[in-house]
C-alpha cells in the first residue's frame, strides 16, 4: 500500500469526488480525515467503509470558508495523527443560474468556498507539513477553469480558475512539498443531478470516451499526484475529462 502511515485530510469528503478519494487512499494505508460541513451521517458513513476494509478513519467538521473553523480542523486532524502529510482541497458548491441573475452574495458564497477556502486550507495545514517526507496538496479545479462552458457557472468558473492560479503560486511558496490541481470534466456525482437528460445527452456527445466520468477514477488521479510516482511534478493541472470538446 503505498499510504502507510500516512495521513490525509480530505475537504468536502462526504460525497462525490471527495467521499471516493477517501475510500481509496483508505485501501492504500493512509490515515484519513473526512471532512464535512452539515451531513454528519453521511461523512460517518464514509469512515465506516474505510473501517470495514481495514483502515483509518475520522470525521472533523469545518466549513472552508470560515477560517477559524479551518484552523480547529487543521489543529485537531494533526492531534489526531501527529501531523498532515497530505491535504485535499475538494469542498466546491455551485449555482446554475442565468448570470445576470446572480447576486453578490452567491459569488461571494462560490468564492468563499472555492477559491478562498482552498487557501485557508493550504495556508492553516502548511504548519503541519512541513519537514514531512513527500508532503503534497492536491486541489480540485475543474474544466471550467480552462474554458467556458456555460455563462450560468460563471461564479463558478471564476473560481476554478483562481484555484488553479493558487496552485501555481502554492507550488512555488511551500516546496519542496508540492502542490498540484485535478481539473476534472463531467463527472457523475450529486452536483449534476439536477441537469436535464437533453443537456446530459449534449455534453456526453462531446466526450471522446462518450460517458462521464466516475468519482472513483477522479480519486485515482488524484492519488498518482499525492504518490511517490509523481515526485517531481509541482505546480501543475492535470486535466481528466475523458476527451471533452
Amino acid at each position: 500500500m503505498k499510504f502507510t502511515n500516512k495521513t490525509v485530510l480530505i475537504t468536502g469528503s462526504s460525497r462525490g469526488i471527495g467521499k471516493a478519494t477517501a475510500i481509496v487512499f483508505g485501501q492504500e494505508g493512509a490515515n484519513v480525515i473526512v471532512n464535512y460541513v452539515n451531513d454528519k451521517q453521511a461523512a460517518d458513513a464514509v469512515v465506516e467503509t474505510i473501517k470495514q476494509s481495514g483502515g483509518n478513519a475520522h470525521t472533523v467538521q469545518a466549513n472552508v470558508a470560515v477560517e477559524s473553523e479551518v484552523q480547529s480542523m487543521m489543529e485537531e486532524s494533526a492531534k489526531l495523527f501527529g501531523g498532515i502529510d497530505i491535504l485535499v482541497n475538494n469542498a466546491g458548491i455551485v449555482f446554475d443560474i442565468p448570470i445576470l441573475e446572480k447576486t453578490v452574495e452567491q459569488w461571494n458564497q462560490v468564492l468563499g468556498v472555492n477559491l478562498i477556502g482552498t487557501f485557508l486550507c493550504i495556508k492553516h495545514a502548511s504548519p503541519y507539513m512541513k519537514n514531512r517526507p513527500g508532503a503534497s496538496i492536491v486541489n480540485i479545479s475543474s474544466t471550467n477553469g480552462l474554458d467556458t462552458i456555460s455563462p450560468e457557472s460563471a461564479d463558478y468558473d471564476t473560481s476554478k480558475a483562481g484555484v488553479i492560479s493558487l496552485t501555481k503560486n502554492f507550488a512555488q511558496a511551500l516546496a519542496p512539498v508540492r502542490v498540484n490541481a485535478v481539473a476534472p470534466g463531467w463527472v457523475d456525482t450529486d452536483i449534476n443531478k439536477g441537469l436535464t437528460k437533453e443537456y446530459i445527452k449534449a455534453e456526453t456527445d462531446k466526450i471522446a470516451l462518450g460517458r462521464w466520468g466516475q468519482p472513483e477514477e477522479i480519486a485515482k488521479a488524484i492519488i498518482f499526484l499525492c504518490s511517490d510516482d509523481a515526485s517531481f511534478i509541482t505546480g501543475s493541472t492535470l486535466v481528466v475529462d475523458g476527451g471533452y470538446k
